[in-house]
Protein backbone atom coordinates (compact mmCIF):
# COMPACT_ATOMS: atom_id res chain seq x y z
CA UNK A 1 0.00 0.00 0.00
CA UNK A 2 1.75 3.24 -1.02
CA UNK A 3 1.14 6.25 1.12
CA UNK A 4 2.36 9.64 1.78
CA UNK A 5 5.15 10.27 4.57
CA UNK A 6 3.64 13.30 6.09
CA UNK A 7 1.00 15.71 5.89
CA UNK A 8 -1.42 13.41 8.03
CA UNK A 9 -4.50 14.40 9.64
CA UNK A 10 -5.39 11.76 12.44
CA UNK A 11 -8.91 10.72 13.50
CA UNK A 12 -10.21 13.14 15.90
CA UNK A 13 -10.34 10.25 18.72
CA UNK A 14 -7.25 8.89 18.23
CA UNK A 15 -4.82 9.19 21.58
CA UNK A 16 -1.58 11.02 21.26
CA UNK A 17 1.02 8.76 21.50
CA UNK A 18 4.32 10.46 22.02
CA UNK A 19 5.06 12.97 24.38
CA UNK A 20 6.75 16.50 23.51
CA UNK A 21 10.45 15.14 23.73
CA UNK A 22 13.34 17.60 23.44
CA UNK A 23 15.83 14.73 22.46
CA UNK A 24 14.99 11.95 20.59
CA UNK A 25 16.92 8.81 19.20
CA UNK A 26 16.78 6.51 16.89
CA UNK A 27 18.74 2.68 16.57
CA UNK A 28 19.14 0.50 13.40
CA UNK A 29 19.67 -2.87 14.21
CA UNK A 30 20.81 -3.65 10.14
CA UNK A 31 22.49 -6.69 8.85
CA UNK A 32 25.26 -5.35 8.26
CA UNK A 33 25.63 -2.73 11.05
CA UNK A 34 23.82 -0.99 14.08
CA UNK A 35 23.75 2.35 14.09
CA UNK A 36 23.04 4.62 16.76
CA UNK A 37 21.90 8.56 15.61
CA UNK A 38 20.49 10.80 18.48
CA UNK A 39 18.70 14.46 17.93
CA UNK A 40 17.61 17.41 19.36
CA UNK A 41 14.37 18.19 18.67
CA UNK A 42 13.58 22.07 18.20
CA UNK A 43 10.05 22.70 16.69
CA UNK A 44 9.64 21.08 13.65
CA UNK A 45 13.48 20.52 13.04
CA UNK A 46 16.08 18.26 13.84
CA UNK A 47 19.37 18.84 15.07
CA UNK A 48 22.03 15.69 15.30
CA UNK A 49 23.46 15.67 17.85
CA UNK A 50 25.45 11.62 18.17
CA UNK A 51 25.93 9.33 16.09
CA UNK A 52 27.74 5.86 16.69
CA UNK A 53 28.10 3.08 14.67
CA UNK A 54 29.06 -0.80 14.91
CA UNK A 55 30.15 -3.46 12.25
CA UNK A 56 27.85 -5.81 13.38
CA UNK A 57 26.68 -8.62 10.53
CA UNK A 58 23.53 -10.24 11.92
CA UNK A 59 22.97 -11.10 8.07
CA UNK A 60 26.26 -12.88 7.93
CA UNK A 61 25.98 -14.41 11.58
CA UNK A 62 22.66 -16.95 10.36
CA UNK A 63 23.73 -20.14 10.35
CA UNK A 64 22.01 -23.29 8.57
CA UNK A 65 18.85 -23.75 10.25
CA UNK A 66 18.42 -20.00 10.15
CA UNK A 67 18.93 -19.39 14.02
CA UNK A 68 21.23 -16.26 14.98
CA UNK A 69 24.32 -18.07 16.16
CA UNK A 70 25.69 -17.78 19.75
CA UNK A 71 29.06 -15.31 18.74
CA UNK A 72 26.61 -13.06 16.48
CA UNK A 73 24.16 -12.76 19.30
CA UNK A 74 26.86 -12.18 21.80
CA UNK A 75 28.30 -9.47 19.87
CA UNK A 76 25.02 -8.32 19.11
CA UNK A 77 23.90 -7.70 22.93
CA UNK A 78 27.39 -6.31 23.78
CA UNK A 79 27.30 -3.51 20.87
CA UNK A 80 23.34 -3.19 22.02
CA UNK A 81 24.42 -2.31 25.91
CA UNK A 82 26.86 0.37 25.15
CA UNK A 83 23.76 1.31 22.88
CA UNK A 84 22.03 1.58 25.82
CA UNK A 85 24.80 3.49 28.05
CA UNK A 86 24.54 6.15 25.91
CA UNK A 87 20.33 5.81 25.52
CA UNK A 88 20.09 5.42 29.38
CA UNK A 89 19.09 8.88 29.91
CA UNK A 90 16.46 9.17 27.75
CA UNK A 91 12.19 8.26 28.26
CA UNK A 92 10.26 5.50 27.29
CA UNK A 93 9.22 6.41 23.99
CA UNK A 94 12.10 8.77 22.92
CA UNK A 95 13.77 6.05 21.30
CA UNK A 96 12.98 4.06 18.18
CA UNK A 97 14.70 0.80 17.76
CA UNK A 98 13.95 -1.52 14.37
CA UNK A 99 15.52 -4.57 13.19
CA UNK A 100 15.07 -5.41 9.41
CA UNK A 101 16.35 -8.20 7.00
CA UNK A 102 18.70 -10.08 9.27
CA UNK A 103 15.82 -10.49 12.32
CA UNK A 104 12.57 -10.92 9.72
CA UNK A 105 14.38 -14.17 8.35
CA UNK A 106 15.92 -15.00 11.99
CA UNK A 107 13.97 -18.37 13.12
CA UNK A 108 15.29 -17.63 16.37
CA UNK A 109 14.44 -13.66 16.64
CA UNK A 110 11.94 -13.82 19.27
CA UNK A 111 14.37 -15.41 21.83
CA UNK A 112 17.02 -12.62 20.63
CA UNK A 113 14.48 -9.62 20.70
CA UNK A 114 13.75 -10.39 24.34
CA UNK A 115 17.64 -9.99 25.07
CA UNK A 116 18.01 -7.69 23.35
CA UNK A 117 15.31 -5.11 24.41
CA UNK A 118 16.84 -5.84 27.74
CA UNK A 119 20.33 -4.76 26.30
CA UNK A 120 19.37 -1.68 24.94
CA UNK A 121 16.50 -0.58 27.88
CA UNK A 122 13.86 0.41 25.17
CA UNK A 123 11.89 -1.70 22.64
CA UNK A 124 12.77 -2.92 19.60
CA UNK A 125 10.30 -3.37 16.61
CA UNK A 126 10.90 -5.41 13.32
CA UNK A 127 9.56 -3.72 10.37
CA UNK A 128 8.41 -5.15 7.43
CA UNK A 129 10.59 -4.67 4.09
CA UNK A 130 8.06 -2.23 2.37
CA UNK A 131 8.17 -0.34 5.84
CA UNK A 132 11.65 0.06 5.69
CA UNK A 133 11.60 1.42 2.17
CA UNK A 134 9.20 3.91 3.51
CA UNK A 135 11.36 5.06 6.30
CA UNK A 136 14.72 5.26 4.00
CA UNK A 137 12.49 7.22 1.35
CA UNK A 138 11.58 9.51 4.50
CA UNK A 139 15.05 9.75 5.93
CA UNK A 140 17.02 10.52 2.30
CA UNK A 141 14.32 13.15 1.45
CA UNK A 142 14.69 15.08 4.10
CA UNK A 143 18.66 15.14 3.66
CA UNK A 144 18.65 16.40 0.29
CA UNK A 145 16.73 19.96 -1.19
CA UNK A 146 13.49 19.02 -2.11
CA UNK A 147 13.57 20.84 -6.23
CA UNK A 148 10.22 19.06 -6.61
CA UNK A 149 11.25 16.74 -9.33
CA UNK A 150 10.46 12.77 -9.02
CA UNK A 151 12.95 10.62 -7.61
CA UNK A 152 14.56 6.85 -7.50
CA UNK A 153 15.78 6.32 -4.13
CA UNK A 154 17.58 3.27 -3.54
CA UNK A 155 19.19 1.39 -0.75
CA UNK A 156 21.42 -1.25 -0.93
CA UNK A 157 21.28 -3.11 2.92
CA UNK A 158 23.26 -6.02 4.29
CA UNK A 159 20.31 -8.44 3.61
CA UNK A 160 17.50 -6.52 1.17
CA UNK A 161 17.74 -3.52 -1.16
CA UNK A 162 15.16 -1.30 -1.11
CA UNK A 163 13.79 0.72 -4.43
CA UNK A 164 11.23 4.05 -3.86
CA UNK A 165 10.11 6.10 -6.37
CA UNK A 166 8.23 9.73 -4.84
CA UNK A 167 8.06 13.33 -5.34
CA UNK A 168 8.77 15.27 -2.62
CA UNK A 169 8.08 13.52 1.04
CA UNK A 170 5.38 11.52 -0.62
CA UNK A 171 6.78 7.38 -1.77
CA UNK A 172 5.01 6.70 -5.05
CA UNK A 173 6.05 3.03 -5.39
CA UNK A 174 7.71 1.03 -2.62
CA UNK A 175 9.78 -2.35 -2.79
CA UNK A 176 11.93 -3.91 -1.11
CA UNK A 177 14.13 -7.17 -3.32
CA UNK A 178 15.69 -10.14 -0.87
CA UNK A 179 19.12 -8.83 -2.36
CA UNK A 180 21.91 -7.42 -0.08
CA UNK A 181 25.35 -6.85 -0.01
CA UNK A 182 26.22 -9.33 2.97
CA UNK A 183 24.23 -12.33 1.34
CA UNK A 184 25.73 -11.53 -2.50
CA UNK A 185 29.18 -11.49 -0.96
CA UNK A 186 29.27 -14.80 1.01
CA UNK A 187 27.14 -16.40 -1.78
CA UNK A 188 29.78 -15.17 -4.88
CA UNK A 189 32.98 -14.13 -3.35
CA UNK A 190 33.07 -16.07 0.16
CA UNK A 191 36.70 -17.10 -0.41
CA UNK A 192 37.69 -14.21 -1.27
CA UNK A 193 38.76 -14.77 -4.84
CA UNK A 194 37.31 -12.03 -7.67
CA UNK A 195 36.84 -13.82 -10.95
CA UNK A 196 35.56 -12.06 -13.94
CA UNK A 197 33.06 -15.24 -14.00
CA UNK A 198 32.41 -15.01 -10.47
CA UNK A 199 31.26 -11.06 -10.77
CA UNK A 200 29.33 -11.38 -14.07
CA UNK A 201 27.27 -14.21 -12.32
CA UNK A 202 26.48 -12.00 -9.03
CA UNK A 203 25.41 -9.18 -11.41
CA UNK A 204 23.13 -11.55 -13.65
CA UNK A 205 21.65 -12.82 -10.20
CA UNK A 206 20.56 -9.52 -9.24
CA UNK A 207 19.45 -8.82 -12.66
CA UNK A 208 17.44 -12.18 -11.92
CA UNK A 209 15.91 -10.28 -8.32
CA UNK A 210 15.16 -7.05 -10.32
CA UNK A 211 13.66 -8.22 -13.20
CA UNK A 212 9.76 -8.75 -12.23
CA UNK A 213 9.84 -4.71 -10.84
CA UNK A 214 11.67 -3.26 -14.21
CA UNK A 215 9.34 -2.73 -16.38
CA UNK A 216 7.18 -0.92 -14.24
CA UNK A 217 10.02 1.13 -12.50
CA UNK A 218 10.69 2.52 -15.43
CA UNK A 219 7.17 3.35 -16.71
CA UNK A 220 6.33 5.58 -13.68
CA UNK A 221 9.96 7.04 -14.34
CA UNK A 222 12.28 9.73 -12.07
CA UNK A 223 13.79 12.66 -12.86
CA UNK A 224 16.87 12.51 -10.35
CA UNK A 225 18.16 8.88 -9.29
CA UNK A 226 19.87 8.82 -5.23
CA UNK A 227 21.80 6.39 -3.68
CA UNK A 228 21.84 5.57 0.17
CA UNK A 229 23.68 3.45 2.65
CA UNK A 230 27.31 1.91 3.08
CA UNK A 231 27.43 -0.05 -0.37
CA UNK A 232 26.60 2.92 -2.42
CA UNK A 233 28.90 4.92 -0.43
CA UNK A 234 31.67 2.36 -0.29
CA UNK A 235 31.32 2.36 -4.77
CA UNK A 236 31.33 6.07 -4.87
CA UNK A 237 34.34 5.95 -2.59
CA UNK A 238 36.27 3.83 -4.83
CA UNK A 239 35.37 5.44 -8.20
CA UNK A 240 36.78 8.96 -6.56
CA UNK A 241 40.24 7.02 -5.15
CA UNK A 242 40.78 5.41 -8.40
CA UNK A 243 39.80 8.74 -10.05
CA UNK A 244 36.94 7.59 -11.93
CA UNK A 245 34.21 9.92 -10.67
CA UNK A 246 33.82 13.26 -9.11
CA UNK A 247 30.82 12.85 -6.99
CA UNK A 248 28.40 9.98 -7.03
CA UNK A 249 28.56 6.73 -9.13
CA UNK A 250 28.37 6.97 -12.86
CA UNK A 251 27.95 4.26 -15.36
CA UNK A 252 31.04 4.79 -17.20
CA UNK A 253 32.91 5.17 -13.70
CA UNK A 254 31.54 1.77 -12.89
CA UNK A 255 32.63 -0.10 -16.42
CA UNK A 256 36.51 0.95 -14.88
CA UNK A 257 35.87 0.07 -11.39
CA UNK A 258 35.24 -3.41 -12.53
CA UNK A 259 38.44 -3.95 -14.45
CA UNK A 260 40.38 -2.89 -11.74
CA UNK A 261 38.74 -5.11 -9.07
CA UNK A 262 39.39 -7.97 -11.52
CA UNK A 263 42.79 -7.14 -12.35
CA UNK A 264 43.26 -7.06 -8.17
CA UNK A 265 41.79 -10.32 -7.90
CA UNK A 266 41.19 -10.69 -4.45
CA UNK A 267 38.73 -9.17 -1.93
CA UNK A 268 41.57 -8.20 0.33
CA UNK A 269 43.33 -6.30 -2.16
CA UNK A 270 40.32 -3.86 -2.27
CA UNK A 271 42.02 -2.25 0.37
CA UNK A 272 44.07 -0.37 -2.38
CA UNK A 273 40.95 1.40 -3.11
CA UNK A 274 40.69 2.91 0.22
CA UNK A 275 38.04 0.39 0.80
CA UNK A 276 37.25 0.11 4.83
CA UNK A 277 39.06 -2.91 6.34
CA UNK A 278 34.86 -3.57 8.33
CA UNK A 279 33.40 -3.34 4.85
CA UNK A 280 35.96 -5.35 2.56
CA UNK A 281 34.09 -8.57 3.25
CA UNK A 282 30.76 -7.24 1.83
CA UNK A 283 32.22 -4.48 -1.00
CA UNK A 284 31.85 -7.00 -4.25
CA UNK A 285 28.58 -8.23 -3.38
CA UNK A 286 27.45 -4.19 -3.45
CA UNK A 287 29.11 -3.43 -6.18
CA UNK A 288 27.58 -6.48 -8.48
CA UNK A 289 24.17 -5.43 -7.18
CA UNK A 290 24.93 -1.61 -7.85
CA UNK A 291 26.37 -2.60 -11.36
CA UNK A 292 23.13 -4.96 -11.97
CA UNK A 293 20.78 -1.51 -11.07
CA UNK A 294 22.95 0.28 -13.52
CA UNK A 295 22.30 -2.34 -16.34
CA UNK A 296 18.66 -2.97 -15.50
CA UNK A 297 17.16 0.54 -14.98
CA UNK A 298 19.73 2.06 -17.67
CA UNK A 299 21.21 4.37 -15.58
CA UNK A 300 23.39 6.53 -15.85
CA UNK A 301 24.48 8.10 -12.68
CA UNK A 302 23.45 8.06 -9.22
CA UNK A 303 23.72 11.12 -6.39
CA UNK A 304 24.50 9.68 -3.11
CA UNK A 305 22.48 10.75 -0.11
CA UNK A 306 23.82 10.60 3.85
CA UNK A 307 20.09 9.77 4.41
CA UNK A 308 18.79 6.39 5.45
CA UNK A 309 16.60 4.46 7.77
CA UNK A 310 17.76 5.73 10.93
CA UNK A 311 16.84 9.42 9.82
CA UNK A 312 13.94 7.84 8.54
CA UNK A 313 13.07 7.04 11.80
CA UNK A 314 14.22 9.99 13.67
CA UNK A 315 11.58 12.20 11.25
CA UNK A 316 8.43 9.49 11.26
CA UNK A 317 9.29 9.99 15.45
CA UNK A 318 8.74 13.66 15.10
CA UNK A 319 5.77 13.40 12.96
CA UNK A 320 4.22 11.05 16.11
CA UNK A 321 5.39 13.93 18.43
CA UNK A 322 3.23 16.90 15.81
CA UNK A 323 0.33 14.41 16.16
CA UNK A 324 1.06 13.51 12.70
CA UNK A 325 1.20 9.36 12.92
CA UNK A 326 1.21 7.98 9.41
CA UNK A 327 -0.31 4.58 11.09
CA UNK A 328 -3.65 6.89 11.81
CA UNK A 329 -3.71 7.48 7.55
CA UNK A 330 -2.89 3.93 7.48
CA UNK A 331 -6.08 2.99 9.40
CA UNK A 332 -8.24 5.56 7.93
CA UNK A 333 -7.15 4.42 4.43
CA UNK A 334 -7.55 0.75 5.47
CA UNK A 335 -11.18 0.93 6.18
CA UNK A 336 -12.36 3.24 3.16
CA UNK A 337 -11.07 0.41 1.58
CA UNK A 338 -12.52 -2.40 2.98
CA UNK A 339 -16.21 -0.09 3.30
CA UNK A 340 -16.46 -0.11 6.90
CA UNK A 341 -19.31 1.97 9.10
CA UNK A 342 -17.62 4.74 10.03
CA UNK A 343 -19.85 5.91 12.20
CA UNK A 344 -20.54 2.63 13.99
CA UNK A 345 -16.56 2.79 13.98
CA UNK A 346 -16.30 5.78 15.99
CA UNK A 347 -19.28 4.83 18.77
CA UNK A 348 -17.24 1.32 19.20
CA UNK A 349 -14.22 3.66 19.62
CA UNK A 350 -15.45 6.20 22.05
CA UNK A 351 -17.04 3.86 24.67
CA UNK A 352 -13.99 1.58 24.14
CA UNK A 353 -11.52 5.35 25.08
CA UNK A 354 -14.28 5.51 28.41
CA UNK A 355 -13.96 1.77 29.55
CA UNK A 356 -10.09 2.04 29.21
CA UNK A 357 -10.21 5.07 31.33
CA UNK A 358 -12.14 3.40 34.33
CA UNK A 359 -10.05 0.61 34.42
CA UNK A 360 -6.89 1.61 32.77
CA UNK A 361 -4.73 1.73 35.86
CA UNK A 362 -6.25 -1.26 37.79
CA UNK A 363 -5.39 -2.90 34.69
CA UNK A 364 -2.07 -1.84 33.88
CA UNK A 365 -3.02 -0.22 30.64
CA UNK A 366 -2.19 3.21 31.13
CA UNK A 367 0.69 3.48 28.24
CA UNK A 368 -0.82 5.77 25.79
CA UNK A 369 -0.06 2.75 22.90
CA UNK A 370 -2.86 0.77 24.85
CA UNK A 371 -5.02 3.69 24.15
CA UNK A 372 -3.83 3.90 20.34
CA UNK A 373 -4.14 0.47 19.42
CA UNK A 374 -7.38 -0.17 20.68
CA UNK A 375 -8.34 3.20 18.47
CA UNK A 376 -7.51 1.66 15.72
CA UNK A 377 -8.75 -2.26 16.33
CA UNK A 378 -12.38 -0.18 16.71
CA UNK A 379 -11.99 1.60 13.55
CA UNK A 380 -10.81 -2.06 11.77
CA UNK A 381 -12.45 -4.78 13.69
CA UNK A 382 -15.48 -4.90 10.98
CA UNK A 383 -12.73 -4.82 7.90
CA UNK A 384 -13.89 -8.67 7.48
CA UNK A 385 -17.45 -7.57 6.25
CA UNK A 386 -15.97 -6.87 2.99
CA UNK A 387 -15.41 -10.11 1.93
CA UNK A 388 -18.18 -11.99 3.94
CA UNK A 389 -20.31 -11.84 6.77
CA UNK A 390 -19.29 -15.77 8.08
CA UNK A 391 -16.14 -15.57 9.73
CA UNK A 392 -15.46 -12.21 9.36
CA UNK A 393 -13.19 -11.80 12.37
CA UNK A 394 -10.94 -14.00 10.68
CA UNK A 395 -11.12 -12.23 7.60
CA UNK A 396 -10.20 -9.29 9.18
CA UNK A 397 -7.68 -10.59 11.09
CA UNK A 398 -6.19 -12.47 7.84
CA UNK A 399 -6.16 -8.99 5.92
CA UNK A 400 -4.26 -6.96 8.99
CA UNK A 401 -1.49 -9.79 9.39
CA UNK A 402 -0.58 -9.72 5.95
CA UNK A 403 -1.39 -6.39 4.09
CA UNK A 404 2.05 -3.70 3.53
CA UNK A 405 0.41 -1.46 6.42
CA UNK A 406 2.99 1.88 6.68
CA UNK A 407 4.34 3.05 9.98
CA UNK A 408 3.50 -0.34 11.52
CA UNK A 409 6.05 -2.76 12.80
CA UNK A 410 4.98 -6.66 11.96
CA UNK A 411 4.92 -6.67 16.25
CA UNK A 412 1.92 -3.79 15.95
CA UNK A 413 0.23 -5.82 13.07
CA UNK A 414 0.20 -8.68 14.90
CA UNK A 415 -0.98 -7.07 18.06
CA UNK A 416 -3.49 -5.72 15.97
CA UNK A 417 -4.87 -8.46 13.53
CA UNK A 418 -5.28 -10.65 17.00
CA UNK A 419 -7.48 -8.28 18.64
CA UNK A 420 -9.64 -7.91 15.47
CA UNK A 421 -9.71 -12.05 15.48
CA UNK A 422 -10.76 -12.79 19.10
CA UNK A 423 -13.03 -9.59 19.01
CA UNK A 424 -16.28 -11.77 18.80
CA UNK A 425 -17.64 -15.59 19.01
CA UNK A 426 -14.85 -17.74 20.86
CA UNK A 427 -12.29 -16.00 22.73
CA UNK A 428 -9.48 -17.90 21.22
CA UNK A 429 -6.74 -17.70 24.08
CA UNK A 430 -4.65 -20.30 21.63
CA UNK A 431 -3.91 -17.08 19.34
CA UNK A 432 -1.81 -15.39 21.74
CA UNK A 433 0.14 -18.35 23.04
CA UNK A 434 3.13 -17.57 21.67
CA UNK A 435 3.28 -13.57 23.06
CA UNK A 436 5.89 -12.51 25.89
CA UNK A 437 3.85 -12.67 29.26
CA UNK A 438 4.01 -9.16 29.43
CA UNK A 439 2.23 -8.25 26.41
CA UNK A 440 -0.31 -11.58 26.65
CA UNK A 441 -1.50 -10.18 29.53
CA UNK A 442 -1.81 -6.52 28.06
CA UNK A 443 -3.60 -7.69 25.22
CA UNK A 444 -6.29 -10.36 26.35
CA UNK A 445 -7.28 -7.51 28.69
CA UNK A 446 -7.45 -4.96 25.39
CA UNK A 447 -9.53 -7.55 23.57
CA UNK A 448 -11.97 -8.37 26.82
CA UNK A 449 -12.64 -4.79 26.90
CA UNK A 450 -13.45 -4.45 22.57
CA UNK A 451 -15.68 -7.27 23.25
CA UNK A 452 -17.39 -5.89 25.98
CA UNK A 453 -17.80 -2.76 23.64
CA UNK A 454 -18.66 -4.43 20.65
CA UNK A 455 -21.23 -6.53 22.74
CA UNK A 456 -22.69 -2.95 23.69
CA UNK A 457 -22.86 -1.79 20.82
CA UNK A 458 -24.73 -4.44 18.90
CA UNK A 459 -28.22 -3.00 17.47
CA UNK A 460 -25.97 -0.76 15.18
CA UNK A 461 -28.57 2.09 16.16
CA UNK A 462 -27.20 5.63 17.31
CA UNK A 463 -28.24 4.83 20.70
CA UNK A 464 -26.90 6.66 23.76
CA UNK A 465 -25.67 4.45 26.56
CA UNK A 466 -26.18 5.12 29.73
CA UNK A 467 -23.70 6.37 32.73
CA UNK A 468 -22.22 2.83 33.47
CA UNK A 469 -19.69 1.84 35.50
CA UNK A 470 -16.95 -0.33 35.07
CA UNK A 471 -14.78 -1.79 37.68
CA UNK A 472 -12.05 -4.39 36.99
CA UNK A 473 -9.99 -6.24 39.59
CA UNK A 474 -8.13 -9.33 38.55
CA UNK A 475 -9.57 -11.30 35.57
CA UNK A 476 -13.15 -9.80 37.01
CA UNK A 477 -14.96 -6.74 34.96
CA UNK A 478 -17.76 -5.54 36.99
CA UNK A 479 -20.48 -3.63 34.38
CA UNK A 480 -22.88 -1.35 36.20
CA UNK A 481 -26.21 0.10 34.96
CA UNK A 482 -28.10 2.69 36.31
CA UNK A 483 -31.61 0.96 37.84
CA UNK A 484 -34.53 -0.06 35.41
CA UNK A 485 -32.01 0.23 32.01
CA UNK A 486 -31.39 -3.37 31.27
CA UNK A 487 -35.06 -4.04 31.55
CA UNK A 488 -35.73 -1.57 29.11
CA UNK A 489 -32.90 -2.88 26.64
CA UNK A 490 -33.58 -6.55 27.44
CA UNK A 491 -31.29 -7.64 23.74
CA UNK A 492 -28.56 -6.17 25.48
CA UNK A 493 -28.95 -7.92 28.67
CA UNK A 494 -28.61 -11.41 26.83
CA UNK A 495 -26.19 -10.16 24.46
CA UNK A 496 -24.20 -9.16 27.83
CA UNK A 497 -24.94 -12.51 29.10
CA UNK A 498 -23.50 -14.70 26.32
CA UNK A 499 -20.58 -12.55 26.14
CA UNK A 500 -20.30 -13.75 29.75
CA UNK A 501 -19.87 -17.02 28.98
CA UNK A 502 -17.59 -16.85 26.20
CA UNK A 503 -15.39 -14.87 29.01
CA UNK A 504 -15.67 -17.10 31.48
CA UNK A 505 -14.64 -20.03 28.95
CA UNK A 506 -11.20 -17.85 28.54
CA UNK A 507 -11.01 -17.51 32.44
CA UNK A 508 -12.48 -13.63 32.78
CA UNK A 509 -15.13 -13.31 34.79
CA UNK A 510 -18.39 -10.46 33.71
CA UNK A 511 -20.41 -9.41 36.38
CA UNK A 512 -23.57 -7.04 34.84
CA UNK A 513 -25.35 -5.10 38.05
CA UNK A 514 -27.91 -2.92 38.23
CA UNK A 515 -31.03 -2.40 35.59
Amino acid sequence: MNTPAMAITPPAQAPALVAAFDTIAAVDLGSNSFHLMVARVTGSELQVIDRLREPIRLGAGLDGDGNLTPAICADALACLRRFGERLRRLPAGAVRAVGTNALRLAANSERFLADAQRALGHPIEVVSGVEEARLIYLGVAHSIPDDGRQQLVIDIGGGSTEMIIGRHYQPLRLESLYLGCVSHSQRFFGDGRITAARLRDAELAALVELEPIISDYRALGWERAIGASGSMVAVADALRVAGLANGGITASGLRQLRKRVLKLGRVEKLSQLQVRADRLPVFMGGLAIVTALFEGLGLAQLEISDGALRQGLLYDQLGRIHNADIRDLTVAQLARRYHVDGAHARRVARTLQRCLGMVGAAWELTDPHHARLLTWAAQLHEIGLDVAHAQYHKHGAYILEHADLAGFSRQEQHQLALLVRVHRRKFALTEFATLADDTRRSLTRQAVLLRLVVALHRSRAALRLPRFTLHAAGNTLTIDFPPGWLERHPLTGADLAQEAQFLAAAGFTLRVEGG
